[in-house]
């Protein structure tokens, strides 16, 4: 018989558990982008979730010691884009630091409110922030759609065990 730990206890397991276990859980990878005081900033997400139809509401997750935090904080609307399987390139330019995330081969335009907008993606949205949740090193960001547009076919890319994948027949 094995011992059950007391789960009562303020004891965590580690971060690199959690990490163990979500390299397991594929995911879909989004790119969420917003109007920066110098320029557009964006950033690779695997963390984007549907959280309402009524009304029409995702949710992300940002650690604050992101380059692109700063922005986030305090923008009032944000890009919201899902990515095609033959977009590993652009995903992993977004999940690059320091890299020059909106220059060539990068197309993209603004949209309402500044809100810049990629080109070629399966979906983009630009949605209204309602609120940005404190959660560990992390803020869960929840906002409200206000507009988007999708593609009528294309396939997912996806995460999974650290790399971007397709979906496979």
């Amino acid at each position: 018989m094995t011992a059950t730990p007391d789960l009562g206890t303020s004891q965590l397991a580690s971060p690199d558990l959690l990490r163990s276990v979500f390299r397991q859980h594929a995911a879909g990878v989004a790119v969420i982008t917003a109007r920066g005081e110098t320029g557009p900033v964006g950033f690779t997400a695997t963390s984007l979730s549907s959280v309402s139809a009524q009304p029409p509401m995702l949710s992300f997750g940002i650690s604050t010691g992101a380059s692109s935090w700063p922005a986030i904080s305090g923008v009032d609307h944000v890009g919201v884009h899902i990515l095609g399987e033959h977009q590993e390139r652009l995903a992993a330019t977004f999940a690059r630091s320091g890299a020059d995330r909106f220059g060539a081969p990068t197309v993209w335009h603004e949209a309402p409110e500044g809100v810049p907008v990629l080109d070629g993606v399966l979906a983009w949205l630009v949605c209204r922030v309602v609120a940005r949740v404190p959660a560990g090193d992390h803020r869960i960001v929840i906002a409200e759609v206000a507009l988007g547009e999708h593609a009528d076919s294309g396939r997912p890319l996806l995460y999974h065990q650290g790399r971007f994948n397709g979906l496979r027949d």
